[in-house]
């Protein structure tokens, strides 16, 4: 008996997850690129005594940005029910069609809205401890983590079913595969690690700042970022020479161009200054170039 596949509306509803998990995280940089994370000084008030901004307060602009961006966790959570919702209803069409339901498809958005739970009060943390590098840095790792697991469902709900997968690609390849993803994770750490070492403390008043020397920090960072570039184009070069599936070798030549793209945004911020419009630009890059290579990292299995 053939599977279901998803339907259209099920399909751009988790595309529409992906994209919130994603959307959330260019959002929150704004809120710290403007100087705005302190817009609303407390939680989970905006200020003492009100849950929205109010007139009496000195925060200007900021505190609209901030709130703005508090009110975007209920868009997240919608958008996680809508995903649970979605894979449920692909669930009853399988059992429909006398087929187990695939327990992962559920377990995968519960994780979501737990996650989404988790960062709201982290995000509180973050402004409860006046934007400690540290705990902004858990944050942005956190929404990472959220990302992962969003990937992971909308490639997984595309599956036929839960088969054990089998290795399309030599196994030195595989292990490269391995190794380049938690390259990938180690340099955006650094990253973060850059971040709060920055100039972008997310306030207009004296924010602690990481103890590290804001150039050999970002050269360390750099050189994270060469090593993966380096290690992405070997294993391109080793699939192209194995003859792997096309898929394969089409998501490494993906990773590959975000990669030159986030390099280029990278040493142009750096050189002239950092403007907060370009480092928005290079957050929402590091999110790109992770998805595609999660997405790498999957298409190396396939199930059946």
């Amino acid at each position: 008996m053939i599977p279901p596949k998803l339907r259209t509306w099920q399909h751009r509803t988790l595309i529409a997850n992906l994209t919130a998990q994603t959307g959330i995280v260019l959002t929150g940089a704004t809120v710290r690129l403007t100087a705005s994370g302190l817009g609303c000084p407390t939680w989970p008030e905006c200020v003492a005594g009100s849950i929205a901004p109010t007139s009496e307060q000195t925060e200007a602009f900021h505190k609209y940005i901030e709130f703005g961006n508090r009110l975007l966790t209920f868009v997240l959570l919608i958008v996680a029910i809508a995903s649970l919702f979605a894979v449920f209803k692909h669930n009853q069409e399988r059992r429909l069609a006398g087929l187990a339901k695939r327990r992962s498809l559920t377990v995968l958005p519960l994780g979501i809205l737990a996650g989404i739970f988790a960062q709201a009060i982290l995000g509180g943390i973050t402004v409860l401890t006046g934007l400690n590098p540290l705990i902004v840095a858990a944050h942005f790792m956190v929404s990472v983590g959220l990302i992962t697991v969003a990937v992971i469902l909308l490639v997984k709900a595309q599956e036929a079913d839960d088969r054990p997968v089998s290795l399309q690609v030599a196994r030195p390849i595989d292990l490269g595969m391995r190794i380049h993803i938690w390259l990938a994770l180690v340099v955006i750490a650094v990253g973060t690690l850059v971040t709060g070492s920055g100039p972008h403390a997310g306030d207009t008043n004296d924010i602690v700042r990481l103890g590290f020397e804001f150039r050999n920090i970002t050269t360390i960072h750099a050189a994270l970022v060469w090593l993966y570039l380096g290690l992405t184009a070997g294993l391109l070069v080793a699939l192209l020479a194995t003859a792997a599936p096309k898929h394969v070798t089409k998501q490494a030549w993906i990773v590959v161009g975000v990669c030159i793209a986030q390099g280029f945004v990278g040493y142009t911020q750096f050189f002239t200054g950092l403007p907060w419009g370009l480092v928005a630009v290079h957050v929402l890059g590091a999110c790109l170039l992770w998805i595609f290579t999660v997405r790498f990292y999957l298409a190396r299995n396939t199930r059946g």
